[in-house]
């Protein structure tokens, strides 16, 4: 027998300014506007090498990758994946707990 799982719900940006604005008592448009502020301030500093940490939700910061070799799935070629910085995110310990329905 093959047991079903929920599939997983994806919150897209309208729905998370909705929540937002409902939540905090704004517009859905002032809600916009913050998601808006908050995207392009993390953005900026990490744009600048910084990190953007909110205690207890997580921390925003980049990572360094080394250059690699890996191949072509299609040709089977080995290609050079050059060294580049990511942005990466690390949840908070509130929040690690909330998702585990811990208080």
């Amino acid at each position: 027998m093959i047991k079903l799982t929920k599939r997983r719900q994806i919150m897209n940006r309208l729905e998370l300014t909705k929540a937002m604005a409902k939540k905090a008592g704004l517009s859905v448009q002032n809600a916009d506007k913050a998601l808006i502020a908050l995207c392009e301030v993390v953005k900026g500093e990490l744009k600048k090498g910084g990190e953007v940490s909110i205690v207890g939700f997580g921390k925003w910061e980049v990572r360094s990758r080394a250059k690699r070799n890996s191949y072509n799935p299609h040709t089977k070629k080995t290609i050079v994946v050059p060294a580049m910085k990511v942005p990466a995110f690390k949840a908070g310990k509130v929040l690690k707990m909330a998702v585990n329905r811990q208080k």
